[in-house]
């Protein structure tokens, strides 16, 4: 798998970061999208550590951009943006976080079960056994079972999608259990959060009402601490905004006139 793939033509000034971590591909139509009027960098990361990952993005971004560079990261790809926005401040031009995880660990008690509220009960143990099948140390095609979840948990964190067919190149299981702990870890810490003193340029988060993921999860720790913070709540929008019916052509205006 190539480490990033490029659309639109040079100056290629924006990169769409997939979240995760390990679903490779998954932000691929947010890239075409918005190639159709700047030349953007889809990377695709494959580094089994935080640190490796904020590493490859960095060259990435130097070897096939044109910095300083817009950063458009999607759930785990915007925490990853924000954290390479504070330690390669040069790289970054602007930071737009869509659909972020939250920032502090109180804010992500009730996540896991607000999404078992949207299922029924077969998905309940269907994701009950793909969890505990997961958690086995002997099992194999962990990539599946993690894929098979993630159908699930997509179905949860959406309000009223678009039909689609998933771009994911493939779910890292292994990848995205290692990066989480970390991310985990330094969030817990209050780490993550304190990275927000470096960050020099103007952020913007965007965020779905029924997304699981609270938004004042985002709004209130980052809005304490940037010095440019912007947050816009979209309605009737899950955790992908640009699958949601009533959100998408709101979505991508806005990236546009923050583009422009």
């Amino acid at each position: 798998m190539n480490s990033v793939r490029i659309y639109g033509k040079a100056p290629h000034h924006i990169a769409v970061v997939h979240g995760g971590p390990g679903a490779p591909g998954e932000v691929a139509p947010v890239a075409r999208e918005l190639a159709k009027n700047h030349g953007v960098l889809e990377p695709l990361q494959t580094a089994s550590t935080l640190q490796g990952q904020v590493h490859e993005l960095e060259t990435i971004l130097e070897r096939s951009g044109h910095p300083p560079i817009t950063l458009i990261g999607h759930s785990w790809g915007a925490m990853l943006g924000f954290i390479l926005a504070a330690r390669c401040p040069s790289l970054a031009k602007r930071l737009i976080l869509v659909s972020s995880g939250v920032f502090e660990d109180k804010y992500a008690e009730h996540i896991t079960s607000t999404r078992l509220s949207r299922l029924t009960e077969e998905e309940i143990v269907a994701v009950d056994s793909l969890s505990r099948t997961l958690d086995e140390p002997n099992a194999t095609d962990k990539n599946r079972v993690f894929a098979e979840l993630g159908s699930y948990i997509s179905r949860a964190d959406s309000f009223d999608p678009l039909p689609d067919e998933s771009e994911i190149i493939e779910c890292q299981y292994d990848i995205h259990r290692s990066v989480w702990k970390d991310a985990q870890e330094l969030r817990s810490s209050g780490q993550l959060l304190a990275l927000a003193r470096h960050i020099q340029c103007p952020v913007l988060a965007i965020h779905g009402d029924y997304d699981p993921h609270p938004t004042e999860g985002v709004r209130a720790p980052l809005s304490g601490v940037l010095r440019d913070f912007t947050f816009i709540l979209l309605e009737k929008c899950g955790h992908r905004p640009w699958l949601e019916r009533a959100a998408r052509e709101t979505f991508y205006a806005i990236l546009e006139r923050e583009l422009a």
